[in-house]
């Protein structure tokens, strides 16, 4: 082997006069071959290749055996060390260190990648000695022996015993190696605190006693497919840097990337997905199982303090909670532990009785009854106390409980509306509320239908309540299931409306009946201008489509006094009532109470004028002038008093100053009619500003303009003139609202009846279908079939009687008389099994029934068979 530099030697000049013998040349060049070659076969015998470095230069010369290893040339050549083209880029750094780190004399061994001039990665172990010259220079040998085969059967052996040989998943062993070099990566950063609610490691444990049970009973093979169902099914759900493992027979673990946030919240969350795609139906050979589980959760380090004990104290955890749940190892979030208790005890509310219903009554605006009432849903444990709705509807959703929940809600309100017109009550329709995920199920308004029928209920009797964010996952789904329960009879609401994203397109398109206005819209109707112009244009958009508009949380009078001067259809809230017990429910409808009747829509109100102005002298005399005129006399000194009193109180004609301190008069008239349109508005003043005024006028804002000083007479009758036109507007929009909600009701009228004509149609056709089906029938039959009505008219005839004998006569309309005689006789007997009769020698078997008779409809029939002729003369007549 030749370096690629020769060794140093020292100055001639300085060394002794010494004579040696020279050897042989050829001797030496063929003892020198012979090592050569003895050096290949050991390389060869080995597996190995050797080479040399070169120091300072750091120059590597690779033996013919290293280059034929590597697929290279045989061409002798020299590389840099730091820059060998046959180790990966990614290794260079790591291979240049240990030469320059090594010590002179001592070997050193390593392991590191290759790559073959095919592309094949390979893995090598590396062994080298440095040596030091008398010079001081650095000489270094080494040697790469392939030992890919090596390594691989290593990995499969390790793969072997720390992977599951069903699933294949990392095994307890893997999962614990696995763990501990998180722990041990945790602790080199033990520097770094996490935030306080951050959980630095935790572990999921799902155990699965179905796989168990079905091993016991059917054997390994089926209990062997269900475990490789869940683990891949358990798979999706593991994202790269999750490990998921499987633990024992039954048991599989999860754990969540670390470097990823986790808390309470997320690992609840992450648990709930797990459950979940546990808990789905599995085929197993030609029948269906349905697995379920059991999960624990173990933090690091608040639950264990090792690897082993980790994976133990979730076991645990998942061993001691109640089937189905998620428990926690240790102390968790107390709003989390509250949250699994819940989960935990929802499943056994409805078999011991502790759900319940509560009413809360839904007011006509046009009559002040009654309309309906919304059931609404409360839950008392007898551990865990007064469960809000707000707390377990969310979790029975995410824990497909609701389905069950609801039949239970379904069914009670079926009961309740059956049981109130059983006791003669004048019952209101029970409106329930559906969630969002009912919507996406195809089957879904069938099985209301068979719930309602089973509870013998008529669907009319109750409503179905949807928000608007149930129909944005997928929209023409839930508008389809929507069309089906309005079909059936179901009256349709969209609840928390103006908060969502629904429009007026998409409104028209819903089969909707009702828009209920959100509660949040309510408490700003009489403070905000905008809120009122929102919940204003939503009852004209909806009054636009045909729809009613119902306003939920209306608790004063004055809310209820401004949504009744707006329009609105239906209120509902606690200035009624708040939500009660069907009992309570039933009093009030025996009291029949009811609103009281100046908040309906169209009734009689005194006329009521609001007097705005800054000067006590003018508001004084304006009283005093009106005063006789029966109106009811609000008075403002100033232009927010005013705006105050509009979002208070009814109010029909307004009369402003217009100079005011803080706004004008114009600018507060344009404020009125943004807050309540339907007022008349009109100025009173001395001074003005001739533009603004006219601007005003032209916009609407204000009816008229009056100065001052005033003439007492004219100012009664402008004043007069703008209450007869308010009440002229009043009843104009009464009569548009009728005639829209007659409209209504004959779009639904005429909707139901070409449902029924439909249906009718329908029926007719299937009917028809099956006369046609019966008569193809009876023409096949050699028979003759002739009907009777209690007056002895013939009324009906099948088949032709002369195909029997031309003698037998059977005209409809015809007495029965004309018949021959012993045709006669059979009919006038009773029912009889078969007659045989003879009629001008030949023979035939006669059959008579009776029908119930009604409206001298057909009566009696007699059928006609010929027969063989018979075996012994017989009389004419019947013969039984």
């Amino acid at each position: 082997m030749q370096p690629c530099s020769n060794r140093p030697s020292a100055d001639a000049a300085t060394e002794p006069a010494t004579v040696r013998d020279l050897p042989d040349p050829e001797r030496f060049a063929r003892q020198r071959a012979d090592n050569t070659r003895k050096l290949t076969w050991l390389e060869s015998l080995g597996g190995v290749g050797l080479f040399e470095v070169a120091f300072p230069a750091g120059t590597l010369t690779a033996s013919p055996a290293l280059r034929a290893m590597l697929g290279e040339s045989s061409d002798p050549c020299c590389v840099p060390l730091d820059a060998c083209p046959w180790i990966p880029a990614s290794d260079q750094a790591y291979v240049t260190a240990f030469w320059r780190m090594a010590t002179p004399g001592q070997p050193f061994e390593f392991r590191h990648r290759v790559v073959h001039s095919d592309g094949r990665a390979m893995t090598v172990r590396h062994r080298g000695i440095l040596e030091r010259f008398d010079g001081g220079e650095f000489h270094g040998v080494g040697l790469l022996q392939d030992i890919t085969a090596h390594v691989e059967a290593e990995r499969r052996i390790k793969e072997l015993t720390c992977r599951d040989e069903v699933t294949g998943l990392p095994n307890r062993a893997s999962l614990r190696e696995e763990i501990e070099l998180e722990v041990a990566a945790l602790r080199s950063r033990g520097g770094a605190a996490p935030a306080s609610d951050t959980i630095p490691l935790a572990l999921i444990v799902i155990d699965v006693p179905t796989i168990h049970d079905l091993g016991t009973s059917t054997g390994f093979g089926a209990s062997n497919s269900l475990a490789m169902t869940i683990a891949s099914r358990l798979g999706e759900l593991c994202g790269p840097g999750d490990t998921l493992a499987r633990i024992g027979e039954g048991g599989f673990a999860v754990l969540p990337d670390p470097g990823q946030r986790q808390t309470s919240e997320t690992l609840v969350a992450r648990a709930r997905q797990l459950r979940t795609a546990v808990n789905r139906p599995a085929r197993i050979g030609v029948s269906e199982r349905f697995p379920h589980c059991t999960l624990g959760i173990a933090e690091f380090p608040g639950d264990a303090d090792d690897p082993a004990n980790l994976i133990d104290r979730a076991q645990s955890a998942a061993a001691e909670g109640a089937p189905g749940s998620i428990a926690f190892a240790g102390k968790a979030d107390p709003h989390v532990v509250r949250s699994l208790q819940v989960e935990s005890a929802l499943p056994g509310a409805i078999p011991a009785g502790e759900l319940s219903l509560v009413y809360q009554p839904v007011l006509d605006l046009t009559s002040g009854e009654i309309a309906s009432v919304e059931a609404l849903l409360r839950w008392r444990s007898p551990t865990l106390g007064e469960v809000p709705p707000a707390e377990f509807i969310p979790l029975s959703e995410r824990s497909d409980m609701i389905l069950a929940v609801s039949g239970w809600v379904l069914r009670e309100a079926c009961r309740q509306a059956v049981a109130w017109r059983a006791a003669g009550l004048r019952a209101p329709r029970i409106t329930i509320n559906l969630s969002p995920g009912h919507l996406q199920q195809p089957n879904f308004s069938a099985w209301v239908q068979r719930v309602v029928l089973e509870c013998r209920c008529d669907p009319s009797w109750l409503g179905l309540e949807v928000t608007e964010t149930a129909l944005l996952d997928d929209a023409p789904q839930a508008a389809k299931v929507l069309r089906d329960l309005k079909a059936i009879g179901f009256e349709i609401a969209l609840d928390d409306f103006g908060t969502g994203h629904s429009s007026l397109s998409r409104l028209h398109r819903l089969p909707v009946d009702v828009v209920k206005v959100d509660r949040s819209l309510i408490p700003d109707v009489l403070v905000s201008p905008e809120t009122a112009s929102v919940t204003r244009a939503i009852i004209n958009m909806s009054h636009s489509l045909q729809l009613r508009v119902l306003a939920e949380g209306v608790e004063t009078e004055d809310q209820l006094q401004t949504l009744s001067t707006n329009g609105c259809d239906l209120v509902q809230g606690h200035y009624f009532s708040k939500a009660v017990g069907a009992d309570e429910i039933a009093a009030m409808l025996r009291e029949d109470r009811r609103l009281p009747a100046q908040f309906l829509r169209g009734a009689r109100t005194q006329r009521t004028l609001l007097l705005v102005d800054d000067e006590d002298n003018i508001l004084s005399s304006l009283r005093r002038l009106l005063r006789r005129e029966g109106y009811r006399i609000l008075l403002a000194h100033s232009a927010a008093e005013g705006l105050k009193l509009l979002a208070e109180t009814h109010v029909d004609v307004i009369l402003s100053d217009q100079r005011m301190p803080g706004m004008t008069g114009v600018e507060f008239l344009r404020r009125a009619k943004e807050l309540v349109p339907d007022t008349v508005r009109m100025v009173l003043s001395g001074f003005t500003d001739l533009q603004s005024v006219i601007d005003a006028v032209n916009e609407g804002a204000i009816y008229q303009f009056l100065t001052k000083p005033w003439d007492d007479e004219k100012l009664r009758n402008r004043i007069a003139d703008a209450f007869r036109k308010k009440e002229m507007a009043d009843e104009n929009r009464r009569l548009a609202r009728e005639i829209e909600a007659a409209k209504a009701d004959l779009e639904q009228m005429n909707e139901r009846l070409q449902q029924a004509v439909s249906r009718h149609s329908d029926h007719a056709r299937v009917l028809a279908r099956a006369a046609n089906g019966v008569r193809r029938i009876l023409d096949s039959l050699p028979a003759v079939i002739i009907g009777v009505d209690a007056e002895g008219l013939i009324v009906f005839v099948q088949g032709d009687p002369a195909q029997f004998d031309s003698r037998i006569p059977a005209v409809i309309g015809g007495p029965a008389a004309m018949l021959p005689g012993p045709l006669t006789e059979v009919l006038h007997n009773p029912d009889s099994t078969a007659t045989r009769l003879e009629i001008a020698g030949r023979r035939y078997l006669a059959f008579r029934r009776t029908l119930p008779a009604a409206d001298n409809a057909l009566e009696r029939l007699l059928v006609l068979f010929p027969s063989e002729p018979f075996a012994a003369p017989v009389a004419a007549g019947a013969d039984p």
